[in-house]
């Protein structure tokens, strides 16, 4: 499973310039399909109903994930489909294990269940669905994984719980992918998420810094050891914003630009969040990302997912392709 994704794209944001409503689609279909034909080997979307405070505002377009992710199916043929990361709160976790289950069989074996505790709370509020404590949400996160592992692989599942219950719940047909879908659980919590990460996740994805990466993972290497697990099982993910350009200049002129978008002024943070926005990004011509991404190799990382401000130019998801490429694509 180390191998499991090397070279990821994450599409998070809807709004294209001069693309409307009802071209939609087409336009992220194309992005997917320029992905697979550049060398990435996963397509990710978020599990959102509105857009995310940092990305633009919740009024913007966001399609739903697993709708979005079988239609995707339909137009790829080898990239691996998967939400980053579906939030434990928003379905019944049976209900969730028949659209993945679904989706791996659309895809014929390509879902990936990338899946996490939940956390904007605004759209829980819109949508009527409860929030609760963050202990509840982890609570059910567990429960979940308990549930749809078993569902992945047994003829019915009864399951009795704290927040889930399922009596003899069916999935048929079965997964595609013997064993089901992989499963990615999302975030950077050591006490809680790295924790189930060893006892339940084929994969992991963070955020950080390579030196924070460093620590994380060795986080996560200690869990593995308390529950018996051999490390090299899991695939280490990380999720950033890529800004590739020709050159350095023009890498962070884009990046600067992106920013000042959301109101954000590097030179005007102060040193901790600079550090700490900075850290979001890969950014430079290609020999400065690859020196970028090979530190995050180091730091103990099996391969990297990546969003693009500007996807919907199809030219820079080729760009992003060949940077990459470069270090990943072996």
């Amino acid at each position: 499973m180390s191998r499991l994704i090397r070279m990821g794209l994450q599409i998070p944001s809807f709004t294209y310039p001069g693309v409307p409503d009802a071209e939609l689609f087409e336009r992220v279909a194309a992005i997917a399909a320029t992905a697979e034909q550049a060398g990435f080997d996963s397509v990710w979307v978020m599990d959102h109903f509105y857009q995310l405070p940092l990305l633009g505002r919740p009024e913007e377009p966001m399609l739903e994930c697993y709708t979005l992710l079988s239609a995707l199916a339909a137009r790829t043929s080898t990239v691996r489909l998967g939400g980053l990361v579906t939030g434990v709160t928003y379905r019944n976790p049976a209900l969730l294990a028949k659209e993945v289950t679904t989706l791996d069989v659309i895809s014929s074996g390509r879902a990936i269940l990338g899946i996490g505790a939940a956390w904007f709370e605004q759209e829980h509020d819109g949508y009527g669905f409860r929030f609760g404590t963050f202990t509840e949400r982890f609570e059910k996160l567990d429960e979940a994984l308990q549930i749809i592992r078993s569902m992945f692989v047994h003829e019915t599942t009864s399951f009795s719980g704290e927040h889930f219950v399922v009596r003899d719940a069916l999935n048929s047909p079965r997964p595609v992918t013997p064993g089901g879908p992989p499963v990615l659980i999302g975030g950077s919590g050591e006490r809680k998420t790295l924790r189930m990460v060893a006892r339940y996740g084929d994969a992991c994805n963070v955020f950080g810094t390579p030196d924070q990466v460093r620590h994380l993972m060795g986080v996560l290497d200690g869990h593995c050891e308390a529950v018996g697990r051999d490390p090299a099982t899991i695939c280490r993910t990380r999720l950033g914003t890529l800004i590739a350009g020709r050159t350095q200049a023009d890498a962070e002129a884009r990046r600067d630009a992106t920013l000042a978008e959301r109101g954000i002024t590097l030179a005007a943070l102060p040193d901790d969040d600079r550090a700490r926005v900075e850290g979001m990004f890969l950014v430079g011509g290609p020999d400065a990302v690859g020196e970028q991404v090979q530190a995050l190799l180091d730091a103990g990382l099996d391969g990297l997912i990546v969003n693009l401000p500007d996807a919907h130019d199809l030219e820079s998801v080729e760009l992003a392709g060949e940077v990459l490429g470069t270090v990943l694509g072996g």
